[in-house]
């Protein structure tokens, strides 16, 4: 990376270059998003992950470019074409695409039709009608014929010099540059059905004959779209008019208006046909499907973020439920660490005396193991079981709950949850794994590929590469914004703390399972292959509750347990009544303490830290009920207020679990009482509201529902 660099960046996101700098070197000495953010804050002037991760984007999309520069320039000199002038005009190309039009002329090829026309000797022709003077291009075209070259007549010299003025055409700079910006600005988007694909292409009907301009398309709208083409149900173009991009190229290479102009003419509209707009459109389709991707991608993201950091119940011990109707409910009781205790399958909602039966296990199970929380999937019979649950007149300390359980089965089914729980099938795995969620969402959703919970749109159609580096992105931010306990945390979580990787995890797990608990943090630069990069890396994000320094309990890293320790030694207490002793912390003048290496920023987070040590940034658990008596979408009326849960949203809306196995629309048009750019403004996901219902839809199990308070 060199100064423009950092500069250019610098002035693309409002910062100081110093701090675009300052990132960058951290980056190359290793360190990580979150503990950048977390623990070099006077290095960056407190640049969040958000503003220091856009900077790790933008730097490697200037290093692919300067790669590609680079490429380019070993390519044209390997060919003795690199003239100073041509080396000048790719050093001031600050896109790919200016950098691949100057190499397009001299970018080896295939044999096109130019090159054939080329080798039968047709430049020279192709050169005379160039220059479009008074002449009759026919007779000029007679002194090409040559049979022994497969040119039997004029008109098969003249095809041939207007082959090469296509390709000169399509290699002009200035024009390509022009038609891409109509591309952009002017391209259309037009959808067409394929005859005879209307029956099995019906989900696809609203785009069976649809046209929009391409620069105002939604991204779902057009991931929609391409699906349809890839499916082969609907035939997609996104051009200009023609009418307008013929007037640049005319406008740009037309001189006269003679028989030789003519020429020129047909040549540029082969140019345009069968080179310029199906490159450019392709160009162009890139883009809207990047753009596309990108904005589905955040929003995934954005949902996976809420969905990781939701309440978690806690330490709790809970009796999880899988409901099924036949199948019965598949039980696990857990211990408040998440252990399992017991398990089987009770039959509460097939018949009066199996439910009588069902509820003896219930009570029996929620008295023997001192249960303090019911989950409940959400799945087949959920309301039906929640409901059998409610009735049994529990102790009124117990919680119940109904839990998400999108994505259990592919726990259930996958090498974690056989290596969890070797002995046992996957339905005793999807209780457990219900069971686990409630008490604490982050660390069993982390277990299971994000794309099968179900918290987006088009995940499958977006480029699976960037989908899953955003997606690992977020769960290491979450993981890393909450902490992660040492001595029981699972080798999938510890693999997301900063500065580790699974192998590293694994380790953590396996010398735990050999020594027994850890006792301090230092104690972890035993683990093989945890060398001291790792561990400044990762011990602020690993705490040990009982570890005999109640530092290694926090957010407080390492490297500062000596300030601490001058601090309580400055107020007269030790570091745990420095902790427990909010007086003592009242002493602290934290401008005495800063220094060269340690500024306002990190002390003011030392102080918090340490009068919550190893908080958790998640809100608390709050208990929600569906409507008594609604539980199927028959039972549904138009205009029923109802209490939901917020399940997905995307940018057209979002979704609501109303508790009757169909989750129902709120239009973005009727999210609130004034307009609504973006529905994140207005909900998140898993948050509890009060809806209305618009409409009910049997024939379509569509449910349409209002947020809006009139």
């Amino acid at each position: 990376m060199t100064i423009s660099h950092y500069r250019k960046v610098a002035v693309e996101l409002g910062l100081a270059e110093t701090q675009v700098k300052s990132v960058a070197g951290l980056f190359s000495d290793g360190a990580t998003v979150p503990f950048i953010a977390r623990y070099r804050k006077e290095a960056t002037g407190s640049l969040d992950e958000v503003a220091i991760k856009e900077i790790e984007i933008r730097l490697e999309k200037l290093a692919h470019l300067e790669k590609r520069r680079h490429a380019v320039y070993e390519s044209l000199t390997e060919l003795k074409l690199l003239t100073p002038e041509l080396k000048r005009e790719l050093d001031a190309a600050t896109s790919l695409s200016e950098i691949e039009d100057l190499y397009l002329p001299y970018r080896p090829k295939r044999r096109t039709r130019a090159t054939i026309a080329r080798e039968s000797g047709l430049q020279p022709l192709a050169n005379i009608l160039f220059k479009q003077q008074e002449l009759r291009p026919e007779i000029q075209a007679q002194r090409f014929i040559d049979p022994k070259k497969e040119i039997h007549n004029f008109k098969d010299a003249l095809v041939g010099a207007r082959d090469i003025i296509a390709e000169k055409v399509n290699e002009d700079i200035n024009a390509r540059t022009r038609l891409r910006r109509l591309f952009t600005n002017a391209g259309e988007i037009k959808a067409l059905v394929i005859k005879g694909k209307e029956p099995e292409g019906i989900k696809f009907r609203d785009y069976f004959d649809w046209r929009e301009k391409s620069s105002k398309i939604a991204g779902h709208r057009l991931l929609a779209m391409l699906r349809g083409e890839r499916e082969k149900i609907l035939r997609i173009s996104i051009r200009p008019p023609v009418a307008t991009a013929m007037g640049i190229l005319r406008k740009r290479f037309l001189k006269g208006d003679n028989a030789s102009t003519r020429k020129i003419e047909t040549a540029l509209e082969d140019a345009y046909k069968r080179l310029l707009a199906p490159a450019l459109e392709n160009e162009l389709r890139q883009t809207l499907k990047e753009r596309a991707d990108a904005e589905a991608i955040t929003v995934f993201a954005s949902n996976l973020k809420e969905l990781l950091l939701a309440s978690p119940l806690g330490a709790k011990r809970v009796l999880a439920l899988d409901p099924g109707f036949r199948s019965g409910a598949k039980f696990a009781a857990l211990s408040d660490a998440g252990e399992l205790l017991e398990h089987g399958v009770i039959y509460p909602v097939t018949s009066a005396s199996a439910g009588l039966e069902a509820a003896t296990v219930v009570r029996d199970i929620c008295q023997r193991h001192t249960i303090e929380a019911i989950a409940i999937g959400n799945g087949t019979a959920g309301r039906e079981t929640e409901t059998f649950v409610r009735e049994l007149n529990l102790p009124e300390m117990t919680t119940i709950a109904m839990v998400n359980e999108a994505g259990a089965s592919v726990y259930s089914a996958s090498d974690i949850a056989r290596e969890e729980f070797p002995n046992h099938d996957i339905t005793v795995r999807g209780a457990v794994s219900i069971g686990r969620r409630l008490q604490d969402p982050l660390s069993e959703l982390i277990k299971i590929d994000a794309k099968a919970i179900g918290v987006g749109q088009y995940q499958h159609d977006v480029d699976q590469k960037l989908l899953r580096q955003r997606l690992d992105d977020i769960a290491i931010s979450c993981v890393n914004s909450v902490g992660v306990e040492v001595n029981n945390a699972s080798a999938q979580l510890l693999a997301y703390v900063s500065g580790l990787n699974q192998t590293i995890a694994r380790n953590i797990v396996k010398y735990r399972s050999e020594n027994g608990p850890f006792r301090s943090r230092k104690e972890l630069l035993k683990v093989p292959r945890l060398g001291a990069k790792a561990f400044e890396q990762a011990a602020g994000f690993l705490r040990i509750k009982d570890s005999v320094n109640p530092l290694d309990g926090s957010a407080v890293h390492p490297e500062n347990y000596a300030l601490v320790a001058k601090i309580a030694q400055d107020c007269g207490v030790s570091i745990k009544e420095l902790i427990t002793s909010e007086p003592a912390r009242q002493k602290i003048v934290i401008e005495d303490y800063i220094s060269e290496t340690v500024g306002r920023p990190t002390l003011e987070d030392i102080i918090a830290e340490l009068n919550r040590p190893g908080r958790d940034p998640r809100s608390e658990f709050v208990e929600f009920h569906f409507q008594d008596g609604v539980n199927k979408i028959t039972d549904l009326n138009t205009g029923m207020r109802l209490p939901g849960l917020i399940t997905n949203i995307t940018k057209f809306g979002a979704f609501v679990d109303i508790g009757v196995h169909q989750d129902g629309l709120i239009h973005i048009s009727q999210l609130a009482n004034r307009f609504v750019r973006n529905p994140e403004d207005i909900v998140k996901l898993g948050q509890a509201v009060n809806v209305t219902v618009l409409e009910v839809d049997l024939n379509r199990q569509r449910i349409a529902l209002s947020l809006k308070t009139d």
